[in-house]
């Protein structure tokens, strides 16, 4: 059954939603099949399948994409290696109507990312979102606020907080085995190359373009002058690079590192931020900048720092460099990931304390799934919500060209409407991010 628009935002929605809800606080056991719907495939949601697939009790019942090739093909590939092909639908309201659909996870552009989990929890499905969960700081607020009001499992992609040995030594750093936290620092190195430019031209007939836009404002179709083996300027990778749909590299791969140094800050918010930059050597489109640097200070003094560059040249660290890390710097030495403890003559400090187990993010999702508590899954909604608000300001920051004062306890920017305006973005009518009571 199609869901039409007005149908699913009036005063008849409850009933749809009501259809596709499992019962409130409902436990799936060991035998339970959870039916699963991976919403946006095209890439990191081809990983999203990958995962399903592999894990027992665990069915892939339906597809989503705004782009009727990927979803045909995800159909007959999915129908092969399961044994049974799953549902295909273009519109994202059509799901949250089916209750053969206890779970849905979601790799769409960012834009959409806050929309469907909110949609997801309010008709009764535990849903694994995508890095960065929210575009805005309102958007990530209603995130969490839908998953406590009905009572959903939510799970941010931000894999790290799945990893032994990051969960050790990110509670050994909380006790106190370095003393006080001084400051943390993440960055991303990550060589990327310019998008080239657009111009307007026709909608390929596969992709539905005003489903593609949803929440967005909407903008004009635009072909790829330059790069003519992609179907469009914004589809299906470089929508990254837009402030309408994306969030620059510090929200794609760069939230990964930011919330590692959010985590070893303990989610705090900042109260001052600064950030500059540019997109440099490129002659292309993009409106987001590839090298940027920010600093973030607490209201304890402590702080954080972020830099993003993506015309390369990590190799300045050695050998050992890598492209995306961090460190933690505290009284009595400092910590690398992937590297130790070192203590302030550059010594490594060993460490003793045995690894947890080494659950992967997936295998977390589905446990708390069935469990139904939330604490099964590596990090809150609110913790999660607080890394992407991170990135959010520090591009508020970055776009105003100046240092932003930040009030905790409102979030809200001080004396600055200019910054105050990009909390909340605008929607198209019948794809609003509602504000949850």
């Amino acid at each position: 059954m199609k869901v039409s628009r007005r149908r699913f935002l009036g005063a008849s929605a409850a009933a749809v939603w009501t259809a596709g809800t499992m019962t409130k606080g409902q436990v799936w056991g060991a035998n339970d099949r959870t039916g699963v719907c991976v919403i946006g495939f095209h890439g990191q949601g081809n990983d999203h399948i990958k995962n399903c697939l592999e894990r027992e009790g665990v069915e892939i019942v339906a597809l989503c994409d705004v782009d009727a090739k990927v979803l045909a093909k995800g159909v007959e590939e999915i129908g092969q290696k399961q044994g049974k092909k799953p549902k295909a639908y273009k519109d994202v309201r059509d799901v949250m109507a089916d209750k053969d659909i206890h779970a849905i996870t979601t790799a769409t552009p960012n834009h959409w990312h806050s929309l469907i989990t909110v949609w997801g929890c309010q008709a009764g499905k535990d849903v694994y979102v995508e890095k960065p969960m929210a575009h805005s700081p309102f958007e990530g607020r209603q995130c969490v606020a839908a998953a406590k009001k009905h009572n959903r499992i939510v799970q941010h992609g931000t894999q790290s907080r799945s990893n032994p040995t990051l969960i050790r030594d990110m509670r050994l750093i909380h006790e106190g085995f370095l003393g006080k936290v001084l400051h943390a620092r993440g960055y991303v190195y990550k060589t990327r190359d310019g998008i080239g430019h657009g111009a307007p031209g026709p909608v390929p007939d596969y992709i539905d373009w005003d489903l593609w836009q949803g929440p967005s404002k909407g903008r004009e179709f635009l072909i790829n002058k330059d790069k003519t083996d992609k179907p469009g300027l914004y589809v299906h990778y470089d929508w990254h690079w837009f402030w309408e749909y994306g969030s620059g590299e510090i929200g794609n791969q760069g939230v990964h590192e930011m919330d590692i140094a959010c985590w070893a800050m303990k989610s705090k918010i900042p109260v001052k931020a600064s950030s500059t930059g540019g997109r440099y050597a490129w002659d292309d489109d993009g409106e987001t900048p590839n090298t940027q640097a920010t600093q973030f200070t607490y209201e304890d003094g402590t702080m954080m720092t972020f830099e993003v560059r993506n015309l390369g040249s990590f190799w300045e660290g050695g050998e050992k460099a890598e492209a995306c890390s961090n460190s933690v710097f505290c009284e009595k030495g400092y910590y690398i990931r992937n590297m130790g403890f070192f203590d302030y003559k550059n010594q490594p400090i060993e460490v003793k304390e045995p690894l947890p187990e080494n659950l992967k993010k997936f295998d977390r999702f589905f446990k708390a799934v069935r469990s139904r508590k939330q604490e099964d899954v590596p990090m809150t909604v609110e913790e999660a919500r607080i890394s992407c608000l991170h990135c959010q300001i520090g591009n508020i920051a970055y776009r105003l060209k100046q240092t932003v004062n930040f009030d905790p306890k409102t979030e809200k920017f001080v004396d600055c409407a200019e910054a105050n305006a990009l909390l909340k973005r605008e929607y198209r009518p019948g794809f609003e991010v509602p504000e949850i009571a």
